[in-house]
């Protein structure tokens, strides 16, 4: 089988190595890719967001399968125009990917099937935002209703920067929309269910780190680290996702119309009167995708071939290893506000060389010298594993050691708590 993964950060490298894995894919092409990915795989100059480019390239290639990474080439209808082309494609229509899409249309989703979240509402403008603002309380919420790349919420105690938060949202077009919602209290996890549109699969889950800082300081960003599997979840945690999260949304998604087949992403409060998604993603997470793929041993071609076709249900239960995995991600100096792009990055083959340590590229580029140098603000992932979390979360760690990079910013604490507990201290 013939792969092509649309996309250039960590999560599609993450994709590439785990379908490389697979003993049935005999090529893996990336579009447009990163340093890191173009190491082990050919890369190709194509915009993500070009549906009719990626098309293209999908039947220049001979791909059995398109596997579309980021959101906002979903959120586009990338996906429909690899289908109509005639090639399979994991990943939702543009229609289904509202899910992810619009925070507002997910919560018509879920409260048609009966879905557990936070109370929210829908605002148009300042006065409305202030009124639900008031009627909710402190803690505040306030999302970005479109595509934010991870950073359009906003959670604070001063009502002054809720309203400052909301008002640059609402300013960005004229339909422009926020949700704010009820705080929830609890740990949040991160559970991945690939679904064909009828049937589901949960894969393992994660616990990323949104905070920039420490001790879950510092404004949000697209994730700055994630662990898994996660020893203090409820044994049931899954089971009870599926069946009152996941299966709920497939089948109203089928009703509605605009079956939803691809990865539906659950992100969950544990809260204290119980679990409450807290959003949904049309897509992989990234740095989840990441910690979960390395525990995979079910062939990875193998499940998303079959959920592009319909025919997931002849993949049966999922497969894992016992081990675990630790990413920590190292950013840009200026991140997540204004990240320096162009400086060089040292010590990327020391540390892939450290034993269970693999370094995932995401904001890289090569300068005219040749050399890796930053491109975005999440530069990379560097991935752990190891039999415990403890010892995984030990191998990340020496791996961030070896990299260098001017002004990078990581935290020290990913999966410090949980491997901790589990080592039983």
């Amino acid at each position: 089988m013939k792969v092509l993964v649309v996309g250039s950060g960590a999560r599609e490298h993450a994709l590439v190595v785990a379908l490389q894995r697979d003993p049935g894919v005999t090529l893996v092409v990336a579009a447009p890719g990163n340093p890191g990915i173009a190491l082990t795989a050919r890369c190709e100059p194509v915009d993500p967001l070009d549906g009719a480019a990626v098309a293209a390239l999908a039947l220049e290639v001979a791909a059995d399968l398109v596997v579309i990474g980021p959101e906002a080439p979903l959120v586009e209808g990338v996906a429909d125009a690899v289908r109509e082309v005639g090639v399979a494609v994991f990943g939702p229509s543009a229609e289904a990917a509202r899910l992810e899409g619009s925070k507002a249309f997910a919560k018509q989703v879920m409260a048609e099937a009966g879905v557990p979240t936070a109370m929210s509402h829908v605002c148009r403008d300042g006065d409305q935002v202030r009124a639900a603002l008031e009627a909710l309380g402190a803690p505040y919420v306030v999302k970005d209703d479109g595509l934010a790349a991870g950073k359009g919420v906003v959670v604070t105690d001063d009502l002054a920067v809720a309203l400052v938060h909301a008002q640059a949202c609402l300013a960005r077009s004229d339909d422009a929309r926020v949700v704010v919602e009820e705080y929830l209290d609890g740990p949040e996890v991160s559970l991945f269910v690939v679904t064909d549109g009828t049937d589901v699969a949960p894969l393992a889950p994660a616990q990323d780190f949104k905070r920039l800082l420490d001790g879950d300081a510092g404004p949000n960003t697209g994730g700055m680290g994630a662990y898994s599997p996660l020893p203090w979840a409820p044994a049931s945690l899954v089971e009870e996702v599926v069946e009152r999260v996941a299966r709920p949304t497939v089948e109203t998604m089928r009703r509605r119309g605009t079956p939803f087949a691809g990865l539906l992403y659950v992100g969950l409060a544990l809260t204290s009167r119980g679990l409450r998604v807290v959003e949904f993603n049309a897509r992989f997470g990234d740095p989840e995708t990441q910690v979960v793929l390395p525990r995979l041993r079910t062939p990875l071609g193998q499940v998303l071939h079959a959920a592009a076709t319909g025919r997931l249900a002849d993949v049966g239960p999922l497969r894992w290893s016992d081990d675990a995995a630790v990413a920590v991600v190292v950013a840009a100096e200026g991140y997540p506000v204004a990240p320096r792009t162009g400086d060089v990055v040292d010590g990327l083959a020391s540390a892939n060389d450290l034993p269970g340590v693999s370094v995932l590229h995401a904001g890289t580029d090569h300068d005219e010298a040749g050399r890796v140098v930053t491109a975005g603000g999440r530069v990379l992932s560097v991935v752990g594993t190891g039999p415990t979390l403890s010892q995984a979360r030990e191998r990340a760690y020496q791996g961030v050691t070896v990299v260098e990079l001017a002004g990078g910013q990581h935290r020290s604490d990913v999966a410090e708590q949980a491997a901790l507990a589990a080592s039983g201290v």
